[in-house]
């Protein structure tokens, strides 16, 4: 479902997983924060980006929890490109309808509290996976490869930028280190 965007006003948008990493789009400001209500999790089969209809990959989702926050990167797009990012995100995020756009708040390291866009995972798709053990996560992560890449060149991208921020998700830094033993790549 595509939330109704007033493109004419600042834009914020909520990175967890590759936006974090890789925008696309030009940033106006950006800043720590945390969703709530939601955590991160590869709950979502790629099979365009890190895998293929063949041999599906994983790819980070918001999965909704009672009680789960998720810490990310709240990004103010650039005043002026606010219509063309979005639809370079639509067309980026949206390739199939497993994620949906929800309008959620955003509670900032500095205080302050912004309405931004997240894209979340819908779990009635087919897509959805999950409470997959972390180590079947593993197994896929490490051998899966999509349009955009390795699935590992994902996983290790963002456990890293996550690290260089500050932020810790013991999932992802665990993976992080068995997908490396798994593919013979150096520890983290």
């Amino acid at each position: 479902m595509l939330q109704e965007i007033d493109t004419d006003q600042p834009l914020w948008v909520f990175g967890y997983g590759s936006l974090i990493w890789h925008p696309g789009f030009p940033v106006e400001e950006q800043a720590v924060a945390r969703l709530t209500g939601y955590h991160r999790a590869f709950c979502m089969s790629s099979i365009h980006h890190r895998g293929t209809v063949e041999d599906p990959g994983l790819v980070l989702a918001l999965d909704r929890a009672e009680g789960a926050s998720c810490d990310g990167l709240a990004f103010r797009v650039m005043r002026g490109a606010e219509a063309e990012t979005l639809d370079a995100l639509r067309a980026r995020e949206l390739v199939s309808s497993a994620y949906v756009e929800e309008l959620v708040r955003l509670h900032l390291r500095d205080g302050r509290s912004v309405i931004a866009l997240a894209y979340v995972i819908e779990p009635s798709h087919v897509q959805y996976c999950g409470g997959m053990a972390l180590e079947e996560q593993a197994q896929i992560i490490a051998r899966a490869v999509g349009g955009r890449g390795p699935n590992t060149e994902y996983l290790f991208n963002t456990t890293e930028h996550l690290a260089e921020l500050g932020l810790h998700d013991a999932d992802l830094e665990w993976l992080s280190e068995r997908v490396r033993a798994l593919t013979g790549g150096p520890a983290g």
